[in-house]
């Protein structure tokens, strides 16, 4: 007989040992496959939640200046020069198409930021800032009437931007529609508080009327005091023809987004600059390093037991058969020689719990996801996961089998053949 076929013959001798070891090692198999698959499944719906849709960073001028206001008067500076102190530079809306173009970008797209003062509806006179946070002012230096020198005034945000990139502004539609044509605008939320507005009312922007026709929210204090209209139409009201105050970036999928802002930045030196939302992806990389230490640990219990299982298997295996171990040595088998058929049994039951893990394994995911018992998730199946799982099996083979195996090559002939 064979030395293979040996091996082979072995593991059935004793059906119903092999089956338990068999059934031992699936189990730590299918545990360690199922919570990869989901695991796996739950890191990507996570960073896929986080991220949806949002960009990645934005892109902004490396030098200083300043653009209009939505009447695009000269109190602030003349439109897409260099502004009022402290403004920023706009950018050529050419560079977005330019930035669409490198390796690695998902979608690119403008925005034009302003501050209006949105409380005197009579003149609704505005500031030029490019800037999207709050800034108050004088209401002598803006022109606006019975405001006295060093009043504070509150300012609205007036951002521009074409509605299908609103997502990427982490602008979020709570009532009603986004904008269809230029004279349309949707409120922040706060704004429509403040003003007293709602879908249907109009508002009037540097002498022009526009209807409202949803409201959003973004999370952020500023974005939700303020209002959004089309880039083009805000473009209009300022004089910044073909300007943007900043660029959002979303890299595409498998791409890491610092490594392409900083691709950006050395396209572009002294003239751009970018910035990321770094606490926003620390909290995401914590909480997917969290998902995956958790994984970690099911998984070296699972191996712990696993391992546990076949050693407890094959010693009894080992003792079961001292005697025909014995007669083995006695007729001319070498240490090395039962050492390796040791071996190759523990192997050869690893490999078919293997194979009987996996398919117990993607059962139940896929038992689970039909059933859609966890809601969400999707099944993250790659070749690497199958191939760990087979490699798991392995070293579960490997483990399992090294001190019996010992214990069978160190019997002495004499004494197994006395054993009863």
């Amino acid at each position: 007989m064979k030395f293979r076929s040996l091996i082979i013959k072995n593991i059935f001798r004793n059906k119903t040992r092999s089956l338990l070891a068999i059934l031992g090692i699936a189990l730590g198999v299918a545990t360690i496959l199922g919570l990869g698959l989901v695991t796996g499944g739950l890191a990507a719906s996570t960073q896929q939640a986080l991220t949806a849709d949002a960009a990645d960073f934005t892109v902004i001028s490396g030098t200083s200046g300043g653009g209009g206001g939505p009447d695009g008067a000269s109190g602030g500076g003349a439109p897409g020069g260099s502004g009022s102190p402290g403004g920023q530079q706009l950018i050529n809306q050419t560079t977005i198409s330019e930035i669409q173009q490198i390796s690695g970008v998902g979608t690119a797209a403008g925005v034009l930021r302003t501050n209006v003062d949105l409380n005197d509806t009579s003149t609704n006179s505005s500031t030029n800032s490019t800037s999207s946070s709050t800034s108050s002012t004088s209401g002598s230096s803006n022109g606006n009437s019975g405001q006295g020198q060093g009043n504070f005034q509150m300012m609205y945000s007036v951002i521009g931007i074409d509605s299908s990139n609103l997502g990427l502004d982490d602008i979020v539609i709570t009532n009603g529609t986004s904008f269809s044509n230029d004279n349309q605008v949707i409120i922040g939320e706060m704004a429509a508080q403040s003003l007293n507005k709602t879908v249907g009312d109009t508002i009037v922007l540097s002498n022009q009327t526009f209807t409202i026709v949803g409201t959003y929210e973004t999370g952020n204090f500023q974005d939700d005091r303020g209002i959004v209209m089309s880039l083009g139409k805000l473009q209009s009201l300022t004089g910044n023809t073909d300007m943007v105050s900043l660029i959002l970036v979303k890299a595409a999928n498998g791409t890491d987004a610092s490594t392409l802002a900083d691709t950006i930045e050395s396209k572009y030196p002294d003239e751009l600059s970018t910035s990321t939302s770094l606490s926003g992806m620390e909290r995401m990389n914590n909480g997917l390093e969290i998902i995956e230490s958790g994984s970690w640990a099911v998984t070296l219990l699972t191996l712990l037991i696993g391992s546990i299982v076949v050693i407890v298997t094959m010693v009894k295996s080992v003792v079961e058969r001292t005697r025909e171990i014995g007669v083995l040595k006695a007729v001319g088998w070498t240490s090395k020689r039962i050492l390796t058929m040791i071996m190759g049994e523990s192997l050869v039951l690893a490999l078919i719990a293997a194979v009987v893990g996996i398919v117990i394994g993607v059962g139940i995911v896929e038992i689970i996801s039909i059933a859609q018992l966890i809601r969400g998730i999707e099944p993250a199946f790659s070749a690497v996961l199958f191939l760990e799982a087979l490699g798991v099996a392995i070293f579960l083979g490997i483990i399992g089998g090294i001190y019996p195996a010992y214990r069978a090559s160190k019997l002495s002939p004499t004494e197994a053949l006395r054993y009863e």
